[in-house]
């Protein structure tokens, strides 16, 4: 997380701090134990700060996985478009730019089905929902350009199709409830349906 601007005030470089340390300790439990087996309290306590605290940043572990996780889905998004540029061919490169998204849902396997949980049926006003909610987005523009490129398919078809790989991609990490299936089985199952979505 960058680190706070000089030209902040004191209270707002506390409460960045704050905010810092909480991610921070969150992140490393979560990966540790699955968001099911922390408790809030020991992320309070290893942030060094009151549960009272904890909770104006966010109300529940939900909320503070999304907050987690949204870090490492926008790097993997950005990480996804780089490779989708060197790709040849738009299935190609609609797979690269997935990939990312797909190894990083799959890190802690329970932690990403309830990290889709959330997005999809948490707190609509909740800021961390929201930035989910725009993750979701920028993938489906990335994926319209890409596929806007392919021959013959103007700007809304390809949003259509990008939205319907989109889904695919999240139905397919969201079913995998078992971490014996691998990433590759994943994105096995989401290059067939993309290569029907896209037309080749």
């Amino acid at each position: 997380m960058a680190s706070a601007s000089p030209t902040l005030g004191r209270r707002e470089r506390n409460k960045q701090a704050k905010l810092e340390r909480i991610v921070a300790a969150a992140a490393e439990l979560f990966a540790a134990r699955g968001v099911d087996d922390v408790t809030t309290q020991e992320i309070a306590d290893a942030a060094d700060i009151g549960t009272g605290t904890l909770f104006l940043y966010a109300r529940t572990k939900g909320e503070l996985l999304l907050l987690v996780q949204n870090a490492h889905y926008e790097r993997a998004l950005a990480d996804g478009r780089a490779a989708a540029e060197a790709a040849s061919g738009t299935l190609d490169a609609v797979l690269a730019l997935l990939t990312p998204i797909v190894v990083c849902n799959r890190v802690h396997v329970e932690n990403g089905r309830t990290y889709l949980r959330e997005m999809l049926f948490g707190d609509a006003e909740e800021p961390h929902h929201a930035e989910a909610l725009r993750f979701v987005a920028e993938t489906e523009r990335s994926l319209t350009e890409l596929i806007a490129a392919h021959p013959g398919r103007t700007p809304d078809d390809a949003a259509v199709r990008a939205r319907l790989i989109s889904a695919a991609m999240f139905v397919a990490m969201a079913s995998s409830v078992s971490a014996e299936i691998t990433v590759d089985d994943i994105l096995a199952a989401v290059r067939e349906q993309a290569a029907v979505v896209v037309g080749g």
